[in-house]
């Protein structure tokens, strides 16, 4: 441990799901620098969760993604002069590992810290940094995260450590939720239509559990197909409109999720909820399996360095098999 560290910035621009999966590092980093102060560098869609955990002290947004659409002139030039004026940091810690994001992090000091050439898939971010750790790219995501950030900090981050964690983020709401059965949260979108289990399939599932499964949707498509599978199934219920920090509340509240490999899925491990990820043209990688949070693969086979965004195979999981899994998870007390 390094105690003259006292001001640490981290950068993990996006998605939803890589930054859930990487703010678990944030307790750790406080029991080993208590006094330190922890900013985060995030895309500005993502930023009200990151307000949800107690141990940052500031969030800074930037819009990289509508300055890469806009190609503004006057954008770029307000986005570096922003990042450059940022507190003076001790370390600034890249966990994205890609070429933007290691831009951002040397705009913001000269104190970088990242992954090295042989541990990215953009090898060219490694320049931009004054230290480097060295990992197979081929690790579990949040076993890398961890290391990176602990390997930077100098200090040792075991998978008990992990196992034990405390929730990630506050859940700021309550809900009045249904107490003579289990509520189940069913995240039913993707960002890829290949990372998606079908609506019939889901209808399947609900009708076999027969308990209460409130369907999650995020956008207008995903809305109806939560609609189509709560027409279809009398267990089926749609749940509301949420916010990022109504997300974290309502599956806080959850005594079991059941989703694809996407961003809100993510969250029942974070927040320490029974969960299970359907994974088609991904890994388990992807996920931090415990005794209440596993994956189901499909039958296809995944090359993590030339991800198929074709393979649909996630139709091939029976849904007689999430059933078993669901209720082995609600009724033998894990």
């Amino acid at each position: 441990m390094n105690k003259d560290i006292r001001k640490i910035a981290i950068i993990r621009l996006s998605a939803l799901g890589d930054i859930i999966n990487s703010a678990v590092v944030l307790q750790f980093i406080k029991k080993q620098y208590p006094d330190a102060k922890i900013d985060w560098v995030s895309e500005e869609i993502f930023s009200d969760i990151l307000r949800t955990n107690k141990y940052l002290h500031a969030i800074h947004s930037v819009n990289l993604k509508k300055l890469k659409k806009s190609k503004s002139f006057s954008l770029l030039k307000k986005t570096i002069s922003k990042l450059s004026t940022l507190d003076d940091y001790d370390i600034i810690i890249d966990m994205q590992g890609l070429l933007k994001s290691a831009i951002v992090a040397r705009i913001i000091g000269k104190n970088t810290h990242g992954f090295d050439k042989n541990s990215t898939r953009e090898s060219l971010a490694a320049l931009f940094y004054k230290t480097t750790s060295s990992i197979s790219y081929e690790e579990n995501v949040i076993k890398r995260n961890c290391f990176a950030v602990s390997d930077a900090l100098n200090f040792k981050l075991t998978d008990a450590m992990i196992l034990n964690k405390e929730p990630v983020f506050s859940p700021t709401k309550e809900f009045t939720l249904r107490s003579d059965k289990k509520n189940i949260a069913f995240v039913i979108g993707a960002s890829w239509p290949s990372k998606i289990y079908p609506k019939e399939s889901v209808v399947k599932v609900c009708n076999a559990l027969q308990e209460q499964c409130y369907i999650i949707w995020g956008n207008e498509a995903e809305k109806e197909s939560a609609a189509w599978i709560c027409k279809h199934s009398k267990y089926a219920t749609l749940a509301p409109k949420l916010t990022l920090d109504g997300l974290v509340s309502f599956i806080s509240s959850m005594d079991l999720l059941i989703g694809n490999d996407t961003g809100p899925t993510h969250l029942a491990w974070a927040q320490n909820i029974p969960s299970i990820t359907l994974l088609g043209p991904t890994t388990t990688r992807m996920i931090y399996e415990t005794p209440i949070n596993i994956g189901i693969k499909s039958p296809s086979k995944v090359n993590i360095l030339k991800i198929d965004k074709n393979d649909f195979s996630i139709k091939e999981i029976p849904a007689e098999k999430i059933t078993q899994k669901a209720k082995e998870l609600l009724h033998n007390g894990l």
